[in-house]
């Protein structure tokens, strides 16, 4: 009886490691104090690194009579800051961090149910400058509550769809022009003209054909929510029904990941009445609803909902913040979704402790960079926000990845990366603003469990272009700049040549045409060297990288070119 005495042992041993998630409020003790005042249904919630100095900072939207707050991250640390926006004393909704125009810092886009929405273009080292009117965005009171951004015509430009909660003033579809400047094209785009209630929405690509489609979460049963299928041709067709996405619940959140490592894009839903919905993406097209099987129906009322993998063991948990402050018995305040990977969840609140407050938005990001999410919940009529920091015991290896584009969006946006861990794929997909009203860490989270190495990490950006790095060490940060490895649809230069390879100190290239600019990127995808020789030979000098492989992408005009460069 030996062995079987072990088996159920060990099986104790892996329950027990699992069940050790563990959060604790310590938003004052990082230095973030924010009251929550009364908003309506709630406001937003960014955990961001809008500096790009690699920590996630926090944003936060406000009730009237405050302002957006903005706390900036100090290893770990948050000091309040005061950026140069106009007064924006009214009740704001979402807060999104966008680069708009592409030139490697983040503008910022405040939406408002009682205000007009507002534009800032960020001129560098967040110097902020109100472009609303200049940027042809209406100027009216929308009652606007969700933004997402992302490129659905592919120009390399972030579009934005605005959701107004109204059954008279219809969503916005924002073109961007590239010059700053926006153009609504609802009627061209076929964009339903009619108000619809509507909380949010989301850019993805559910049905993987290459091109983003937006869902849409409508309030009340009379209005079921909008899934717009992108026909590659600057227009959308209307498939809610044949999808079986057109669900008609109060809902309230677009949260999309894939929780079953499928490669296909799943869809969570929060209800203001008891029952989410989880739709499952069946890979042909069409969802279907598993929150009754797989244990997620929440049964409270629900608002914010986030995806992660909480202690990092490979699968992705769930995380949903609720209405109730835990004074009405029977209705949960929050719900921490264990994913026990078999297409079933079980609660595990007790990883939350002290969870009881009327929560709305939440969004999640990594306060000290040790690879463990955290999750930043804004509430109402509260003394402050939550900042949950994860003390999951680190026992498991973590993997972040951050992208960079350089022929599509500089966000990243609309992309799906892909890792393997010894032929095991998970799948990310890049969002910006997602959940309700919440945005989260530009850096995408992967738990790897016990695996020491990662076979590869693949990008496929939205132009199309996939960018792949094969045997990635654990526990660290990645950048991954497009186009910085081996592309398969990259554009050839012809006649070009490159030696000596393997090289010294410097190299030489030769090409028939002119060479605009050389960048060396090593394996990880960091830029380590730029030049711009504007010839069509030049000389390379590598002497002061340390030795190893690295890859030069060569650019003349619309034609690139990568080479593995090896320094000795």
């Amino acid at each position: 009886h030996f062995q079987p005495i072990s088996y159920l042992f060990i099986l104790l041993i892996c329950y027990n490691l699992k069940a050790q998630i563990n959060f604790s409020n310590e938003a004052s003790s990082i230095g973030i104090e924010a009251v929550c005042g009364n908003s309506l249904y709630g406001s937003g919630i960014a955990f961001f690194d809008y500096d790009n100095d690699g920590w996630d900072d926090v944003t936060i939207a406000s009730a009237d009579g405050d302002p957006v707050r903005f706390f900036k991250n100090i290893n770990g640390n948050f000091v309040e800051q005061t950026l140069n926006i106009s007064p924006n004393n009214w009740r704001n909704k979402q807060v999104n961090w966008v680069d708009i125009d592409n030139d490697g810092d983040n503008d910022l886009f405040v939406t408002s149910d009682t205000h007009s929405n507002k534009l800032y273009e960020n001129l560098g080292n967040m110097t902020m400058q109100d472009i609303t009117m200049s940027s042809g965005m209406l100027t009216d009171v929308l009652t606007s509550y969700g933004a997402s951004w992302g490129d659905y015509n592919k120009d390399g430009f972030l579009d934005v769809f605005v959701s107004n909660r109204s059954t008279s003033i219809p969503n916005v579809l924002y073109k961007n022009n590239g010059d700053n400047t926006f153009t609504i094209v609802n009627s061209t785009a076929g964009i339903i003209n009619t108000g619809m209630l509507s909380f949010c929405s989301a850019f993805f690509d559910y049905n993987n054909d290459g091109h983003q489609d937006i869902y849409v979460a409508n309030d009340k049963i009379e209005y079921s929510n909008t899934l717009y299928k992108n026909n590659g041709d600057g227009t959308f067709t209307d498939v809610s029904a044949a999808s079986g996405a057109g669900i008609s619940i109060d809902a309230m959140s677009v949260t999309v990941d894939d929780y079953n490592s499928d490669g296909w894009m799943d869809i969570y839903i929060t209800n203001d009445v008891p029952g989410n919905v989880f739709l499952k993406n069946n890979g042909d097209g069409t969802f279907t609803d598993i929150a009754q099987v797989n244990g997620t129906t929440f049964n409270s009322v629900g608002w914010g909902a986030v995806f992660l993998d909480a202690d990092n063991d490979t699968d992705l948990d769930l995380y949903v913040s609720g209405e109730h402050n835990g004074s009405v018995p029977g209705y949960l305040s929050s719900a921490l979704y264990r994913n026990d990977n078999n297409d079933e969840f079980s609660i595990i609140n007790a990883a939350v402790p002290g969870d009881l407050a009327m929560s709305y938005s939440n969004a999640i990001g990594d306060t000290d960079n040790d690879g463990y999410p955290e999750i930043a919940v804004n509430n109402i009529n509260h003394d402050n926000i939550f900042l949950w920091k994860n003390y999951t015991p680190i026992t498991n290896n973590w993997l972040k990845v951050k992208l960079e584009g350089t022929e599509s969006n500089k966000n990243g946006i609309g992309s799906l990366i892909e890792i393997s861990l010894n032929g095991s794929k998970q799948y990310r997909y890049t969002l910006c603003g997602e959940g309700y009203l919440s945005q989260n860490s530009s850096s995408e989270f992967f738990g790897l469990g016990q695996s020491e190495t990662v076979d590869y990490v693949k990008v496929k950006w939205l132009n199309g272009t996939e960018d792949i790095i094969y045997n990635v060490e654990p526990n660290q940060q990645i950048h991954i700049v497009e186009g910085s490895t081996l592309s398969v649809n990259e554009h050839r230069i012809p006649s070009i040549s490159i030696y000596p390879n393997p090289v010294r100190y410097s190299f030489t290239i030769n090409s028939k045409v002119d060479i605009n600019s050389v960048e060396i990127f090593n394996l990880f995808g960091q830029r380590v060297l730029s030049v711009y020789p504007n010839s069509m030979h030049s000389k390379i000098n590598i002497a002061n990288l340390t030795a190893g492989t690295y890859f030069a992408k060569i650019i003349s005009g619309d034609y690139s070119k990568a080479i593995k460069v090896v320094k000795y």
